[in-house]
């Protein structure tokens, strides 16, 4: 048939339909030619921003001293540029250094950098936090390169995640880790206390720890030891498509137990905690991690260690790895395991909206001991009608006694939108919305438009209600 039905002698010809095919087909590479310059043009918004560097691939080597209070080796980490422009540099991000900054009085920073190969490396930035590294020539896109570097950390004489508490150290965000180049340029943000201002896409870690034979090393990942000379093992962590890396080292007592759905929970405690709060811990671990594999997506990492001691204040959660302060009432397990999923495997910058780990991990703390949500509110208190709950860090940590409502309101505000749906809508929601964005990254507009795709009710007024977006 021809074009519009009309005969092959009229206007519309074979001939003149070729040549106006051929002047419409240029026309429309000539107008997509000027839309790519224009988005390139545009900046960090267009696709050229995608998020960078990715599938990075961390090997690191450490020794630490007889107490695991110090540990220096080497760490390498290679990369692919994801974006479509060329990559020039990559940062470094030492959250290590974040309380004591560029260091003490008495002595340097807890994580100090050197020796780099593959880059140039800039002088700290970001209170010490972060460091800049300038590749030797620009990446393009879908290119690898690495940087490897030589690492001292020293943990600090303090009771903290990066810390100690007596025989015992926790080493989280000790390690230095790639930063993020999206949308909105360089993720340079500062440390807080307070929460957390972590971003990092997800990477696969071999880590290698030489250390005494008499601490016990949990850490991130699936873990092995093997003799390392007189008095000394290694202990080998291999993790794949995880945030971060995180590991504590001591005197430990120890248990393994599976659960029915196969993830091995490794449970590790300082003598003298609670025995009681030690044994509800393993219990509750291993009926949470079943749970959340159920609601949200099976746990894909295979391993779970639970860090315990009796001083350790809350819960700290890394992936494969949480500490927790455990007492003989228990601890804050399963909030910290449901981490796993919200801030593990479906990600979201930690500094920019903390809601979107921190209160749908405690939503799944509530849904987990099955308490009434109904009346949740009475805890909540609104300081002015500015304050929103899907604030950044920046506003949190300048209002620290606010910081509460992403603990109270958050959860709130999901049970109230699980009574909106009803509840068996709410359970495909958060798998939908799991699957979705399993090891990528989260933003509130996306769990906006996931939760809008399940009703066909307006929810701006929802969210407008509960101080969302």
């Amino acid at each position: 048939m021809s074009p519009l039905g009309t005969s092959p002698s009229g206007p519309w010809s074979h001939t003149s339909g070729r040549r106006l095919f051929v002047v419409l087909l240029v026309l429309l590479l000539a107008v997509g030619a000027l839309v790519r310059d224009a988005v390139a043009a545009a900046g960090p918004g267009g696709s050229g921003a995608a998020a960078t560097p990715d599938l990075a691939r961390y090997d690191v080597d450490l020794r630490s001293d007889a107490d695991g209070g110090r540990w220096t080796g080497r760490q390498r980490v290679s990369f692919r540029n994801a974006s479509d422009r060329a990559l020039h540099e990559v940062y470094l991000r030492l959250w290590g250094n974040g309380e004591d900054g560029c260091g003490t009085p008495g002595g340097p920073c807890p994580v100090v950098v050197s020796g780099v190969h593959g880059g140039t490396a800039d002088p700290l930035t970001v209170n010490c936090t972060a460091v800049r590294i300038a590749l030797p020539k620009p990446l393009a896109r879908g290119k690898r390169a690495s940087v490897a570097f030589d690492v001292s950390i020293t943990v600090p004489d303090r009771n903290a995640r990066f810390g100690r508490e007596g025989a015992f150290r926790f080493l989280g965000n000790a390690l230095p880790v790639l930063a993020v180049h999206d949308a909105k340029g360089w993720h340079l943000d500062p440390y807080v206390a307070v929460g957390e201002s972590f971003y990092a896409l997800t990477g696969d870690f071999r880590v290698r720890l030489d250390h005494p034979s008499s601490l016990a090393v949990p850490a991130t990942g699936r873990t092995g030891t093997r003799p390392a000379g007189p008095g000394r093992v290694v202990t080998v962590s291999v993790a794949e498509r995880v945030r971060d890396f995180a590991w504590a080292a001591g005197p430990f007592r120890s248990a393994t137990q599976t659960s029915p759905e196969g993830v091995r929970v490794r449970s590790y405690w300082a003598p003298g905690t609670s025995a009681e709060g030690v044994r509800l811990s393993r219990a509750e671990a291993v009926a949470a991690v079943d749970r959340f594999g159920r609601e949200f997506g099976r746990y894909p990492y295979g391993e779970i260690d639970l860090v315990m001691t009796g001083g350790f204040g809350g819960g700290m959660e890394y992936p494969g790895l949480v500490l927790l302060g455990t007492t003989a009432e228990g601890s804050a397990v399963v909030h910290e395991l449901a981490h796993q999923w919200w801030y593990g495997i479906v990600g979201n910058d930690e500094y920019a909206s903390p809601w979107l780990d921190e209160s749908f991990a405690q939503y799944a703390n509530f849904r987990f001991y099955g308490l009434d949500t109904r009346d949740c509110w009475s805890d909540v208190y609104w300081p002015d009608d500015g304050t929103v709950l899907t604030a950044s860090m920046d506003y949190w940590s300048r209002h620290r006694g606010e910081y509460h409502l992403v603990y109270t309101a958050g959860p709130c505000a999901l049970a109230d939108l699980e009574r909106v749906l009803g509840s068996g809508t709410m359970a495909r929601l958060l798998e939908r919305y799991a699957r979705d964005h399993w090891y990528g990254v989260s933003s509130t507009e996306d769990f906006q438009r996931a939760a809008q795709s399940m009703t066909g009710d307006d929810l701006g007024p929802f969210w407008e209600r509960h101080r969302i977006g």
